[in-house]
């Protein structure tokens, strides 16, 4: 009987290799990642730092440590590039928190007078008073997307949906891609909109609805840095999650 367990042990460490692989959430062509770590579930502090693979295949951090604000009530799963476990909590619009997991990133959103150095291939979109994004949960064909009219915004529907025009903090923002329409599955109506990065308000002493932020200078840093030739994505996790989930995510 032993003999034969040995000759099944290769195969079934195979079996088991192949299974995390399917369940990774790290994409095997992503080089470059954003890395933030909370202390727990409920914290609404974080610590980022960007990561990326060298020429010999490790992962090197490039930039911070940085800290940076969540959602006032802390972290919850979203919906990303992960694969949630059944039963767990998932975020829902106006809980508060932050979407943990793995995401891809998405355009920059801009209304900063001062231009934002950033690879040619990442969109970037000038937003005016005719730029909207989407969070009403009873509109289910525009929920969590950005729609462009062809005039400003005038009715009460479009001024609740405006993007922000002259809010600080709002000024620069890279979308955080929870729960988008471009994840596999689509949008969950509901499930939670309008998540980005963005700058940090009041110097970093409150928190936010739900995305993360930070000072202008590391936001800044980080977005000139990231190239989507690398496929970087986000990664926002507690830290114990992200120990107990590292070898099966694939984490860096």
């Amino acid at each position: 009987m032993t003999g034969e367990m040995n000759k099944l042990l290769p195969l079934l460490i195979l079996l088991l290799g192949l299974l995390q692989m399917a369940y990774a959430a790290v994409p095997r062509d992503c080089s470059q990642a954003i890395i933030g770590i909370a202390d727990g579930w409920n914290n609404s502090h974080v610590t980022l730092s960007v990561v990326e693979k060298n020429a010999k295949g490790q992962w090197v951090r490039v930039l911070g440590p940085y800290q940076g604000r969540l959602g006032k009530n802390g972290l919850v799963w979203g919906l990303g590039l992960h694969q949630n476990a059944r039963g767990v909590t998932l975020k829902k619009e106006g809980d508060g928190r932050s979407p943990a997991g793995v995401f891809a990133l998405g355009g920059l959103w801009v209304t900063h007078k001062t231009p934002v150095k950033h690879n040619s291939s990442i969109p970037y979109v000038k937003v005016g008073p005719h730029d909207l994004w989407v969070t009403n949960t009873t509109d289910a064909r525009y929920y969590n997307r950005h729609v462009r009219l062809d005039h400003p915004a005038r009715t009460p529907w479009e001024l609740k949906e405006q993007m922000r025009q002259t809010d600080y903090p709002h000024s620069i923002k890279m979308l955080i891609c929870h729960n988008t329409h471009e994840r596999k599955g689509g949008v969950v109506v509901g499930g939670g909109s309008s998540i980005f990065f963005h700058i940090w308000r009041n110097g970093g002493k409150s928190p936010t609805a739900g995305c993360t932020s930070m000072a202008e200078p590391h936001l800044r840093a980080i977005i000139a840095r990231l190239n989507p030739a690398r496929k970087p994505v986000y990664i926002l996790l507690p830290r114990a999650e992200y120990t107990r989930l590292r070898p099966s995510w694939r984490l860096p």
